[in-house]
């Protein structure tokens, strides 16, 4: 059993101001393995305060002496990424191999980037009698989800300070224990006392205080479009920065001359990525109506070819969700499909066998109306719809026909026609014929999917503010 008591704020390990907790669960066997302290409006304040008065000094610290304290903190994760891949996978449920590569590994090498970056970036330029100036937007608020807790704190956080803001940090509830093992790091790193605080707390009370106060310049947003919404509302009453990370229904667009089974495979992969806790996964399969039959069977054959189960346990592909209540919101959705006609090809709203009490769904493919609603809102579990459509036009409407726009793919017999419709499609990002992930590429959405755009020079720029200061002739 973990015990978090302290909240690290002011360079400090502080009791917070009130006594409440909050339990996190295993999502392997649904037992209770820790509690955080539950934060209040008061440790807010404290933790503003003190990111309020680091910033002058943080914001003028040379990038090389950030670089430093950045690279330093990369060091410390990988040196504990054993431990923090079971405490993950404890927390979320990645399978193991995948937890240590995608949870720990990507973030600690997102750490020593913008260590890289942090020097490597111009931040003037001249322009006629100008000089135009980047400077750090001040103190940041960065909220986060739980799906890749580490992930998505490092990618708010590191460009953030690498730029020379400060930051109060709010992790998901369901998924915290991370957060302070890098707090401890970035503690052993020797980054200035204030520069970064971390507040654990419910988003209603936690988050909310951090979107509407005053001394906060900027936050940094990744989680639903409802919870994003709220954000934007009450952060836009001090006329604050606002970056969102958003949700999405992906599409994987599979035209007619596409190697199909190539693409099944890799479609309903990526849809099962971190068992379907992925905002970007590609949750619409499009297939031409003719190639339905041969589509549905492909993805029947890989879905069931997913090894359901513990995190922990060997060749396990597609582990539990995060927490009890998602769980049975994602049992909401497949329910709901059944109900609506949708056709099931597997899968289901039945617990899989031998899993026991941990959070677990079984793979489930449907076949149904684009207009249904599995084909229309994000499940966020591992469910696919497989949409069958007449001509390339159609399917590019289909694709675009949603308020998301955060990812998809496109499948072709050539890379030059895949890329004629990729470009037609209002999303953030686009794989043609399996183009592989990029780190260093923007990452965000269109539409409700957010706005603003993390990963590589584009995540650092969000943190800065533009200045021209007009020189005499």
């Amino acid at each position: 059993m973990i015990e978090r008591t302290t909240l690290y704020i002011g360079g400090h390990w502080l009791t917070p101001s009130s006594a409440g907790t909050l339990q996190v669960t295993d999502s392997n066997t649904g037992d209770l393995f820790a509690t955080i302290p539950a934060g209040s409006e008061a440790d807010v304040n404290a933790a503003v305060s003190a990111a309020r008065a680091a910033f002058p000094g943080w914001s003028q610290t040379s990038s090389a002496d950030r670089a430093k304290v950045l690279q330093k903190v990369s060091d410390g994760l990988l040196k504990r990424g054993d431990a923090l891949t079971r405490l993950i996978a404890t927390e979320v449920g990645t399978p193991l191999r995948a937890c240590s590569l995608v949870q720990v590994a990507a973030p600690a090498n997102s750490w020593a980037y913008y260590a890289r970056l942090a020097q490597q970036f111009d931040y003037e330029a001249r322009v006629g009698n100008s000089m135009v100036v980047r400077e750090p937007v001040g103190v940041v608020a960065a909220i986060t989800p739980w799906n890749y807790p580490l992930h998505q704190i490092t990618q708010k956080i590191a460009p953030a300070l690498a730029s020379g803001c400060t930051v109060v940090l709010k992790p998901s509830e369901i998924a915290p224990l991370n957060a302070f093992v890098l707090a401890e790091v970035i503690h052993e790193a020797g980054l200035p006392p204030g520069v970064f605080n971390l507040v654990t707390g419910l988003g209603p009370l936690v988050g909310e205080a951090l979107a509407a106060h005053p001394e906060v310049d900027m936050v940094s947003f990744t989680g639903s479009t409802r919870a994003g919404k709220q954000v934007s509302r009450i952060g836009s009453e001090t006329i604050k920065r606002i970056s969102l990370e958003l949700g999405g229904k992906s599409a994987s667009i599979v035209l007619d001359d596409a190697d199909l089974a190539k693409a099944v495979q890799a479609t309903v992969s990526h849809c099962y990525l971190n068992s379907g806790q992925t905002c970007a996964a590609w949750t619409r399969m499009l297939v031409p109506r003719d190639r339905l039959d041969h589509a549905r069977e492909l993805a029947r054959q890989a879905a069931d070819s997913f090894v359901v189960g513990s995190a922990f346990a060997e060749g396990v592909k597609l582990g539990p969700l995060a927490s009890a209540a998602h769980r049975d919101r994602v049992l909401s959705y497949i329910r709901l499909g059944l109900e609506e006609g949708a056709e099931l090809v597997t899968g289901g709203p039945e617990a899989p066998a031998g899993t026991g009490d941990g959070y677990f769904v079984r793979p489930t493919v449907f076949v149904a109306d684009p207009r249904s609603t599995v084909a229309r809102e994000e499940i966020f579990g591992p469910v696919l719809t497989i949409i069958p459509y007449d001509s390339e036009a159609e399917a590019v409407n289909i694709a675009n026909d949603t308020i998301y726009g955060l990812s998809g793919a496109v499948w072709a017999g050539t890379d030059d026609r895949a890329l004629g419709v990729a470009r037609q499609l209002r999303t953030g990002q686009v794989d043609i014929n399996g183009g592989r992930w990029n780190p260093l590429a923007p990452f965000g959405g269109y539409k409700q999917s957010g706005q603003g755009r993390e990963n590589g020079i584009y995540g650092l720029e969000e943190f800065l503010e533009y200045k021209a200061i007009q020189l005499r002739a």
